[in-house]
């Protein structure tokens, strides 16, 4: 395996450049969730330039490929990135700056992509130094509900062949280009859309007594909910209830009808997710007819939390230390944020780890979901190589 492993390092250099190239055409032209039709025609010719031909259409902007080794049919596992962008306008001034207006690959995704095409171009240079088949997952939507993965899933993704584990990888700004972070067991949060409708009777703003004030009705709702995480959540679950729109058309001197407010709620326990479901409502509920009104509590059922294989991810680390080198391998902290590959993780044993891509030298430090967000390219080496790395390793090595 040491010989392997030189192999992956030398390609891993030697297609940098070309592959650096890739995430900037990707990073230029951004698509929205569902709508990557162009990443994924880039993403099907640049894999037949390599002489992938094993190529399938999924989930409608997605693509699975096959790369097969020597006795494909001995085992399978895959590797996924997923392909949108988000709805922000660019302010970084680089040569591949965003050219669709409004919207950015703010969370690092075009990063995936472009590692995913050099991991599929080094096992493929190198499909006759390993057994069994890898499966590429080039997936949709993570970024909306109800998101590629469980789309995949349902189109047989899973099968013909299944694979027995999954391998994610994601950018974190926190965490320097050249290292990776793990975290075994429980990682990342549970997600659900929030959604209430606070209905009340409209009038002049100046004559409070004659309406029925949605508004109020509203802040006192808001400030409620987040006495269910301060006051009912024991401290080992940890929950965010948070909120991030309110729309109330009324005006200076005009109280609404209604007002809509809609925000998410995170947490890692499922007993505890319906509960707080069921406590939301409720306490919505009774304070709007408290104060003389009604509201509608819709909550979308969405992503669950993302458990990382505890023996799995022990693998994970020691394959990564032997690869970059003890040093460059962090633990991870529990993250609120969430990620749909939590739906493969729910198929069959998987790991998700980070990808450090931050140069404080450079000024590469801007959180994901921002307007200036950009990473330290490097970190597609890394990215490319320990994804080889760690494929080759879980044919050979994991039942």
């Amino acid at each position: 395996m040491e010989i392997l492993k030189g192999k992956i390092q030398e390609l891993s250099n030697i297609f940098l450049s070309e592959i650096i190239s890739y995430r900037r055409e990707l990073h230029k032209y951004p698509e929205l969730s569902m709508q990557e039709f162009k990443t994924s025609s880039f993403i099907k010719q640049k894999l037949r330039d390599f002489g992938i031909s094993s190529l399938q259409d999924i989930a409608t902007t997605g693509v699975i490929a096959l790369v097969k080794g020597r006795n494909p049919d001995q085992k399978s596992i895959a590797l996924r990135a997923d392909m949108d962008a988000l709805p922000i306008q660019e302010n970084n001034d680089v040569e591949y700056k965003s050219q669709n207006h409004g919207v950015m690959h703010a969370c690092g995704h075009d990063v995936h992509l472009a590692s995913l095409l050099g991991t599929a171009k080094i096992l493929f240079e190198l499909r006759n130094d390993f057994d069994g088949t890898v499966k590429l997952f080039f997936q949709p939507s993570e970024e909306k509900y109800p998101g590629g993965a469980i789309m995949m899933i349902k189109e047989g993704a899973m099968k013909n062949p299944k694979p027995v584990h999954v391998f994610g990888q994601h950018v974190c700004p926190d965490i320097e280009v050249g290292k990776i972070g793990v975290r075994a067991g429980k990682y990342m949060a549970s997600t659900d859309e929030l959604h209430i409708t606070v209905k009340g009777k409209g009038g002049h703003a100046a004559k409070p007594w004659k309406n029925i004030d949605p508004v109020l009705i509203t802040a006192h709702i808001i400030v409620a909910l987040q006495q269910i995480v301060s006051r009912n959540v024991p401290p080992e679950i940890p929950t965010v209830v948070s909120f991030g729109q309110i729309i109330a058309n009324g005006r200076t001197n005009i109280t609404p009808d209604e007002v809509y407010v809609a925000g998410t709620i995170r947490t890692f326990d499922e007993k505890w997710r319906k509960e707080i479901h069921q406590r939301i409502a409720r306490m919505s509920e009774m304070i709007a007819e408290s104060m003389g009104g009604s509201c509608i509590v819709t909550i979308k059922h969405g992503y669950p939390s993302l458990y990382n294989n505890p023996s799995l991810t022990v693998n994970v680390k020691d394959w990564a230390e032997n690869y970059l080198g003890r040093e460059n391998v962090v633990e991870l902290p529990l993250r609120m944020t969430a990620d749909d590959f939590a739906y493969f993780a729910e198929e069959v044993p998987s790991s998700f780890y980070r990808l450090g891509i931050s140069n404080v030298e450079r000024g590469i430090v801007s959180e994901q979901h921002s307007a200036t967000f950009d990473v330290d390219e490097n970190c597609l080496k890394t990215g490319m190589g320990l994804m080889a790395w760690i494929a080759v390793n879980a044919l050979k090595n994991l039942d």
